[in-house]
């Protein structure tokens, strides 16, 4: 980190001149590329409404362990999320519901299910608010440290599965008579969303959380002519969005989460008029 902070304090921006935005900044470094990586395959999977899901799931097991006393309870919303997860697939390869369905069931009964251990024997919803808006300005170096290693292991996981995973979400008989298991990849997937938005749900926040997951691929979608632009063009999308947001929230004094989603709906609009110029 001390590395970090001379090279920030090299520049001459002034918001980057407290420790608190550098820590920000870095966070939201390692948060595109990994939002990037995930949001292509999000799109491609039709699994916007599934990642929405699973931040439900996670508040939910926050909220189990706020009420069990448990100081780090990121811990068991990620034990929550990937359970939660590996349930969803297990019931999908063995139900004849569509997708969506089974998500709208998933989602409601586990944002009910939050809500309603949250405020068991009375308690009050505020504190939880920090986990609905979000703030990446509290990020400290210890979570940044975990963030960069959840984004090398997907680094990883994609230069292994990546190409999989595409042609599994794609052409899934296809990809069977290449000896891939379609049902497999899912899972293996849909548990790595499930660590990445409860590692990230209290930088940005359950409300607008899925917008940084489906925006960047479905922004890179409009523009992209190969799978290597797709997955570059998101990953692009979203540093631009994370660093533009992260200033715009420091000199307007807003939502850093909100701002950064705002910034990619504008790309979102602009790759639009782009891919109808195109076309």
């Amino acid at each position: 980190m001390e590395i970090w902070y001379k090279i920030c304090e090299i520049t001459s921006l002034e918001m980057l001149q407290w420790n608190f935005m550098r820590n920000a900044l870095l966070a939201v470094l390692l948060m595109a590329p990994l939002f990037g990586l995930t949001s292509t395959m999000i799109v491609t999977g039709r699994m916007s409404f599934f990642s929405d899901a699973l931040g439900h799931s996670a508040f939910t097991g926050i909220a189990i362990g706020c009420i069990c006393g448990i100081s780090a309870p990121t811990w068991v919303a990620v034990i929550f999320a990937v359970a939660f997860a590996l349930l969803f697939s297990f019931v999908r390869s063995r139900s004849n519901q569509a997708a969506d369905t089974l998500i709208g069931v998933f989602s409601s009964a586990a944002v009910a299910l939050g809500i309603f251990i949250a405020t068991l024997g009375g308690n009050s919803f505020t504190k939880y608010n920090r986990y609905l808006i979000g703030d990446v300005l509290s990020v400290t170096p210890g979570e940044i440290a975990w963030l960069g290693a959840v984004l090398l292991a997907m680094v990883v996981f994609w230069f292994f599965f990546g190409n999989r995973l595409t042609l599994s979400a794609i052409h899934p008989e296809l990809a069977s008579s290449r000896g891939f298991s379609p049902a497999l990849s899912q899972t293996i997937f849909t548990t790595a969303i499930a660590v990445i938005v409860t590692l990230a749900i209290s930088w940005v926040g359950l409300l607008i959380l899925n917008s940084l997951l489906v925006l960047p691929g479905a922004s890179a979608r409009n523009i992209s002519k190969n799978l290597r632009q797709y997955h570059g063009f998101s990953i692009l999308f979203a540093l631009i969005a994370c660093i533009a947001g992260l200033a715009i929230s420091y000199y307007l004094g807003a939502s850093t989460g909100a701002a950064i989603s705002l910034v990619l709906a504008c790309i979102f609009a602009i790759s639009f008029c782009f891919r109808k110029v195109r076309c």
